[in-house]
């Protein structure tokens, strides 16, 4: 079986990128054999379209609501059930794979479509595209076609597989709004010296780039009525940070996840400003405050805590509802606290609640109502013995958001890399604002928090003949409160993606129904039953409407001899 072509082409227009990865394999072989096609995308990608083709004949994915798909495919399969296409197989990705048979001498075309927004963290935009073709691949090209209105201020590629004849491969071009990348290595810049057939490429290839920003409301973009705002201030005062470490040190957090811990907490001591206020809770089935009140991050504070953090040792059970309880109560009596600041608490665990409130329901009731609103809960989920859907659920209840560390050599780069992104606040209590009357399908437009090098991203529908779309945007900075205005002339903006050869048509659409998805399953996590199937009905409208394969839909693969397979979206919380 060899794979004789392999073409992965994403265009990205305005963050929002679409990608095509299509395999051409061939049976050089005098009976039949298993064609395989295994494409590793990122999680946060909908897959959009899949096909095969055999001899001319196309066999296409057919996208439907898992439920009836799975009916569906329980009939077709009553006998020897066969394994869903899809599962996630890291922090950053997951994995689609297929299987047909190909008769001898036979060729074999797969072709998958999936699309993602690109999401802005620590001040850059990151496009992660897998190879692994695991045999050298006589025609294999990487196109990646960028455009950007607002400019493009840097942009670099990465891999984490190159070597100096494979970097003569890779051509980078671009202008100010434009940019292509291509890597097309011939077959003998992908072997391997040692061993001659073996193939280099196997690896991460990675774009990350980031856009230049006016002083003003965001940027506007508009195709066929749909608009997309991109909001990223910058150069602004820093908001003095609260912050109480939550700490689990359970019998489980033993060895590795203790030490790595430590090692994190340190470093992260190390990133905390001197009008920083901070504080330390450690639990097992005991909840221990390391102070009695919240401390400024001065040097002898700091260091003084990273003494405390030196002698963390791990034994006993996990009471998470007596440990965040404490916190909040840390909080609400902490004198002195900076009056403009942000309050926030950030829980690391890896395991179930054993000591104390074990019920999972009553614990997120009673930190809801003790939390109140005023701070934010992170949750850091590490490995997998934790209940991700009840970390998930806390922090999205409570302003936060939750992520999985994964055990790894790096777990303790995960833990910084997320304080990182949590450390910098520069803006509270964000509105962005369009007239109401105009706008239909608006997504999330009300944010309790921005972080320097994010990116706040609102879209609708303008729903009747606007000549000019007026936005208005206030916020809470440290110094002031603010209030931005721009007006966006609709037919100007419309104009730039006029005659553009590599925008994918409905782009701000397709953006827009994607922003929604996402944004309406999140809100199910917390929100009570009856509203939860409400979001996720609309959910799987918008899934089906747009072709996406989501957690509520399923694509319905059918192979020759009938045989059927199913590609179902993971998620984190399994």
């Amino acid at each position: 079986i060899e794979i004789y072509s392999l073409h992965v082409d994403c265009k990205v227009t305005s963050r929002f990128a679409h990608t095509v990865i299509t395999s051409r394999i061939v049976n050089r072989a005098n009976e039949s054999r298993e064609a395989t096609f295994e494409v590793e995308l990122p999680k946060t990608a909908f897959i959009t379209n899949f096909s095969m083709s055999i001899n001319g004949e196309v066999y296409p994915g057919i996208i439907k609501e898992k439920a009836a798909a799975q009916n569906e495919y329980d009939t077709a399969v009553s006998q020897g059930q066969s394994a869903g296409l899809v599962k996630i197989t890291g922090r950053k990705l997951e994995q689609f794979q297929v299987s047909v048979s190909v008769a001898a001498a036979s060729k074999v075309t797969f072709e998958l479509t999936y699309e993602e927004l690109l999401r802005r963290q620590l001040g850059k935009y990151e496009l992660l595209i897998k190879v692994q073709p695991k045999q050298l691949v006589k025609h294999f090209q990487i196109d990646v076609h960028i455009f950007e209105p607002q400019g493009i201020h840097f942009l670099e590629t990465d891999s984490t597989f190159m070597t100096n004849e494979l970097t003569k491969a890779l051509t980078k071009v671009q202008n100010e709004t434009k940019a292509h990348i291509l890597f097309k290595p011939t077959l003998d810049q992908q072997k391997k010296n040692s061993e001659p057939d073996e193939t280099l490429l196997n690896g991460d290839f990675v774009v990350r780039y980031d856009v230049k920003r006016e002083a003003t409301a965001g940027d506007i973009q508009i195709v066929n009525g749909y608009f997309v705002h991109y909001f990223a201030p910058q150069e602004m005062p820093v908001f003095p940070k609260n912050v109480i470490f939550v700490i689990d040190r359970s019998g489980s957090m033993t060895g590795r996840k203790i030490e790595q811990t430590r090692d994190a907490l340190l470093k992260i001591l190390q990133d905390l400003r001197p009008e920083d206020h901070f504080s330390f809770i450690t639990f097992n089935n005991k909840v221990v405050e390391w102070k009695s009140s919240l401390l400024p991050a001065t040097k002898e504070n700091v260091a003084s805590a990273a003494a405390l953090v030196q002698t963390l040792s791990a034994r006993g059970g996990t009471d998470i509802s007596g440990a965040l309880l404490a916190a909040v109560a840390a909080l609400e009596k902490a004198p002195g606290l900076p009056e403009r600041s942000v309050s926030m608490i950030i829980l690391l665990t890896d395991g179930q609640p054993t000591s104390g409130e074990r019920n999972v329901e009553v614990i997120q009731e009673n930190v809801q109502r003790a939390i109140n609103g005023k701070y934010a809960l992170f949750c850091l989920g590490f490995g997998f013995d934790v209940s991700y859907k009840f970390l998930e659920k806390m922090a999205l209840s409570n302003g936060g958001i939750a992520r999985r560390i994964y055990e790894n050599a790096d777990a303790a780069l995960q833990l910084q890399g997320f304080y990182q992104e949590v450390a910098t606040p520069i803006l509270m209590q964000i509105e962005m604002q369009y007239p109401e009357n105009s706008i239909e399908g608006l997504t999330k437009n009300n944010f309790k928090l921005f972080f320097e090098g994010s990116e706040i991203i609102v879209s609708g529908k303008i729903s009747n003949e606007l000549d000019l779309l007026p936005v208005e945007i206030k916020a809470q900075s440290h110094t002031s409160n603010l209030t931005l205005k721009e007006e966006a002339n609709v037919k100007e903006k419309e104009q730039v993606f006029q005659n553009q050869r590599y925008i994918f048509g409905d782009f701000t659409e397709r953006l827009w129904a994607y922003l929604t998805i996402q944004q309406l399953l999140e809100e199910a996590i917390s929100a009570q039953e009856e509203d939860q199937k409400a979001l996720e009905a609309q959910a799987l409208d918008l899934s089906l409407r747009y072709s996406f394969v989501t957690p509520l839909t399923s694509m319905v693969v059918t192979k020759p001899q009938q045989q059927e397979e199913l590609a179902n979206k993971p998620t984190e919380a399994g």
